[in-house]
């Protein structure tokens, strides 16, 4: 019973996955707002402030989670015991939020380690865009070196974005990681290359089923050397492109722009739910970042 209730967990997740980068008029998806035109979001940034429920049931959780699973069900809840709520998992890891009252936690759920500022000394950090967070994140925990990572929007016009309102295609922002890493054991040029050869950045306003602005390929530079090597390593993954018969690289590259943290059930998302939608796939071609002296 328990198993079956987590693979309808792990199949509602993805179709809600689906929902959402499908939702509202294609077209207007796929174009950039302008700031005028973007969802003006808020001032304040989305803080968390919950209580655990580990085998407890709420009275509005009665008509929503049948007897049999709710001893397994834990409950994250705002701590006025506000009801106005939207259930993002449910079985194994149950997410309730209210209004704005929404977070990121502290600790990586991988390593352990800090995923809000401020970091250890001497660390760097770097920022890319390339399609759904959930599988973008994972490639760059998993690469020795990196620290931390965070998921994200930036980008964009929208101050504190919720990702519903990403959703819509109306604040502007990506889907972003960002990555905290230690430049002794990881340079900026091998992350370079996790990311050009994780994702396809032939694809304009998508990645795969994944269509809209929110999707786009990006790299947000830190510094002007970063900005200054990713200016190059596209100059130079266009060329092995172009002979493999793939289009221009639309990718954007620029100077960071404020990030926003995404909610919590986002952070290192595939590490809680590994069986979870990832829709990364790559061009198959070898970026030559480093194979050249």
């Amino acid at each position: 019973m328990a198993d079956s209730m987590v693979a309808l967990v792990r199949l509602r997740l993805i179709w809600r996955h689906f929902i959402h980068s499908t939702m509202g008029d294609m077209s207007s998806k796929t174009q950039m707002p302008s700031p005028q035109e973007a969802l003006p979001g808020r001032q304040e940034s989305l803080k968390v402030s919950v209580d655990f429920f580990t085998s407890s049931c709420l009275p509005i959780a009665d008509s929503v989670f049948p007897a049999w699973c709710r001893s397994t069900i834990r409950f994250l809840v705002s701590s006025d015991s506000s009801f106005v709520f939207t259930i993002v998992e449910f079985g194994v890891n149950a997410f309730v939020r209210s209004g704005t009252d929404v977070g990121h936690e502290a600790k990586h759920h991988v390593n352990g380690n800090r995923t809000v500022p401020p970091f250890p000394e001497g660390l760097q950090m770097a920022m890319f865009g390339m399609g759904c967070f959930w599988g973008a994140e994972r490639k760059f925990w998993r690469q020795k070196g990196v620290y931390s990572t965070q998921v994200g929007y930036s980008g964009g016009y929208t101050q504190n974005p919720t990702y519903e309102e990403v959703c819509t295609g109306k604040t502007g922002h990506v889907e972003v990681v960002r990555v905290v890493y230690e430049p002794d054991k990881v340079c900026y040029a091998q992350l370079l290359k996790v990311f050009w050869e994780n994702h396809n950045p032939t694809q304009g306003m998508r990645q795969g089923n994944d269509v809209g602005t929110t999707y786009r390929s990006a790299i947000y530079a830190y510094t002007q050397e970063q900005l200054n090597q990713a200016l190059a390593s596209k100059e130079e993954y266009q060329k092995v492109l172009t002979e493999d018969g793939f289009g221009t690289i639309t990718t954007e590259i620029s100077m960071a722009k404020e990030f926003f943290y995404a909610e919590d059930y986002h952070q290192q998302y595939l590490s809680k739910n590994p069986g979870g939608y990832c829709g990364l796939g790559g061009t198959g071609v070898s970026c030559p970042i480093g194979l050249k002296n």
